[in-house]
């Protein structure tokens, strides 16, 4: 067994989640976390937490998805609505096929992940504390899109995932500070520079489920960790930008875009795709609506948590698709958290 899986394990439930003895916790697992999924087990028993295992199988998710009528799938039962309501921590670790770059259609996944929004929500009532392990969703096919190794790509975020949470957070702090609400940014990727506002309050992803989170029904932490980040008015986009989306269905997407008033006005390269992934989005919603800045000093580029390497520029396009600049300077009014691609927090 992965010695690591042990170490991750008891951060996870004592870092992250805070286990008390007598407490419930609930560990859903697919086929390839199920290791990990019985180190949490086994060491929540140790803490004298209460552990329950369910399991997910990946073959059977995508034979059902592309064999059974769409209105038989993604629903919630009472029995499960009843297992959250009784759940005091939670660990998730997914698996590939309902990631982006599953094979199964956007209809299919869509379909088979209908109830997100409700587990969600019924998290929230329930003020569950919660964890998603990343490193579930490297598969296959993530492997051959990266040109790595499943099992090294894995390894890396294992250890992303064992950094000092604590210090994640006074970057996180440290950079909020600077992101107000109303605050002018000015994103400089080469020759190509973008302008936006920030609007709202800062979102922390720092490993660790408190309070506040809990009271922001920000219940579920991803780790590894290492972002923070704040919405964009949308309307306040203008200029260019030179970035890349690592992992997405169709690969990994280099392009320049162009925006005014908040409108995808132009583009190069890689415009094709990045078409195909936009879909139906309206013009109209084809702008940046969140930008964050990357913390995890033990991530790299590409393996598959791009947009959490310390120094890293990541925006949300059309409210879904992620992109990253690797090696831009962001300036929120007169201070630059990042230059060239490195964190000055």
């Amino acid at each position: 067994m992965n010695r690591k899986y042990d170490v991750l394990a008891k951060k996870v439930l004592s870092e992250s989640l805070r286990v008390k003895k007598g407490e419930s916790v609930t560990i859903e697992t697919w086929n390839s976390g199920l290791p990990f999924a019985l180190s949490v087990s086994a060491e929540a028993k140790r803490m004298g937490a209460i552990p329950l295992l369910t399991f997910e199988d990946e073959k059977t998710f995508v034979e059902v998805a592309k064999t059974v009528p769409a209105e038989n799938l993604g629903g919630m039962g009472g029995h499960e609505y009843a297992l959250l309501s009784e759940t005091d921590a939670y660990v998730f670790i997914p698996g590939p096929p309902i990631a982006t770059y599953t094979k199964l259609t956007k209809e299919q996944k869509d379909g088979s992940t209908a109830y997100n929004a409700s587990w969600y929500e019924a998290a929230a009532k329930a003020g569950l504390r919660g964890v998603r392990m990343s490193f579930g969703y490297v598969g296959d096919h993530m492997a051959r899109l990266l040109g790595k190794k499943k099992s090294a790509i894995v390894d890396r975020l294992l250890d992303a995932a064992l950094c000092d949470y604590g210090s994640i957070r006074k970057k996180a702090l440290s950079v909020a500070e600077r992101m107000g609400d109303g605050t002018t940014v000015t994103l400089s990727s080469g020759r190509e520079r973008l302008e936006l506002t920030l609007k709202g309050e800062p979102v922390i992803e720092d490993g660790i489920v408190d309070e506040k989170d809990i009271e922001a029904h920000r219940n579920m932490a991803y780790v590894p960790p290492g972002i923070v980040g704040m919405k964009v008015d949308p309307g306040s986009v203008n200029g260019s930008v030179k970035l890349y989306a690592p992992v997405t269905r169709l690969g990994r997407i280099e392009a320049t875009l162009e925006f005014k008033d908040g409108r995808l006005t132009g583009r190069e390269a890689g415009s094709r795709q990045l078409e195909k992934l936009l879909g139906s989005a309206p013009e109209a919603a084809r702008s940046v609506g969140f930008v964050g800045v990357g913390l995890n000093p033990a991530l790299s580029y590409g393996y598959f948590q791009d947009r959490m390497v310390s120094g890293a520029i990541s925006l949300i396009l059309a409210s879904s698709i992620g992109c990253v600049v690797a090696a831009g300077t962001l300036a929120c009014g007169n201070e630059e958290p990042v230059r060239k691609g490195r964190l000055l927090a």
